[in-house]
């Protein structure tokens, strides 16, 4: 394992998280140069003094650092987080979605990180093709047929759009010949991500929403299964300082899932959003499920509430 040489743009962003992250973020790197760049090319473990960010391979380690640190930027500048609290109690199952889960999350997420990268010249033509051959290092080319690699085909094309965005023309062509309904049905959802501009953790919550239902969509139009993940995955929230104030039974529903508590084991309880229908927290009533726990829960103000079951939250500007 050794310590990462970054180009002054890259070490920057180091210094910049650094300076805000509570503790120290340490990057290291392993010798694997697979000659194409993926986002699976980077882990992250969080220790009790910091965090270390290791480089699984170094065919781009500039763009693949300044892409990690980003991410740990945009947490630490309020921008939404997923949680996975609930479990259908079949963990292979569990794991499929919350892969999924996170990368459609990880996808509206990149819309701001790779806008970061390219403005600091840490995407160029190199980074690009290198990025093309990750593509086609992960998926098998359409046959006409379907198969078991449909829904990661639209994951991974959906990433692209994000990824090459302005420049998605350079490569279209070859996308389409090789991956022509995943593309066609990623294209899509990448034009109604980007139907509004995604310049804040506000902004950005709305579109996590919108693209979790609008994959959904495309799930069920292809006979797949969809993924539920306003109900499986918990979004953070976003309030204005209005409605922090109001009672958490003005703009949450609470109500019994067929999922557990991936914690407890015991029935959940998930606190939908009332515009949106999003999963918002996870509660536990006591084993007599006695009425008062949600009437306790209702009548405290949403600030309060959030606050006891620590969950976090976005203030509106």
């Amino acid at each position: 394992m050794a310590e990462v040489k970054l180009n002054e743009a890259a070490q920057n962003l180091l210094d910049t998280v650094n300076q805000q992250y509570p503790g120290i973020v340490i990057l290291r790197a392993e010798d694997e140069q697979a000659g194409f760049v993926r986002h699976d090319q980077a882990k992250q473990e969080i220790l009790s003094d910091g965090l270390v960010i290791t480089l699984t391979d170094v065919t781009a380690p500039d763009y693949t650092a300044s892409h990690e640190l980003l991410h740990v930027l945009m947490l630490m500048q309020g921008f939404p987080q997923i949680f996975f609290q609930v479990s259908f109690g079949d963990q292979k199952l569990d794991e499929q979605l919350m892969i999924m889960a996170t990368d459609l999350y990880s996808a509206a997420m990149h819309l701001v990180v790779v806008a970061e990268q390219r403005k600091h010249g840490l995407i160029d033509d190199q980074i690009e093709q290198y990025y093309l051959k990750g593509i086609d290092e992960t998926l098998t080319a359409e046959t006409g047929k379907d198969d078991d690699e449909r829904t990661l085909r639209l994951l991974t094309l959906l990433d692209a759009c994000v990824f090459y965005g302005d420049h998605l023309d350079q490569v279209t062509e070859h996308l389409q010949k090789r991956y022509p309904k995943a593309f066609a049905a990623a294209h899509h959802l990448y034009d109604e991500l980007t139907a509004k501009p995604v310049d804040s953790p506000f902004a950005m919550r709305r579109a996590i929403v919108k693209l979790f239902g609008q994959f959904d969509d495309v799930m069920n139009e292809w006979g797949l299964p969809a993924l539920h993940n306003n109900e499986f995955t918990t979004l953070s929230s976003a309030f204005s300082e209005r409605q922090l104030r109001l009672q958490v039974r003005q703009l949450f529903e609470v109500f019994h899932s067929e999922m557990d508590d991936r914690e407890t084991g015991e029935k959940a309880y998930i606190g939908l959003r009332r515009n949106d229908r999003q999963n918002s927290f996870v509660v536990n009533p006591p084993k007599d499920q006695s009425a008062d726990f949600f009437k306790d829960i209702y009548d405290q103000t949403v600030e309060d509430f959030f606050k006891q079951i620590k969950m976090p939250y976005i203030v509106r500007k």
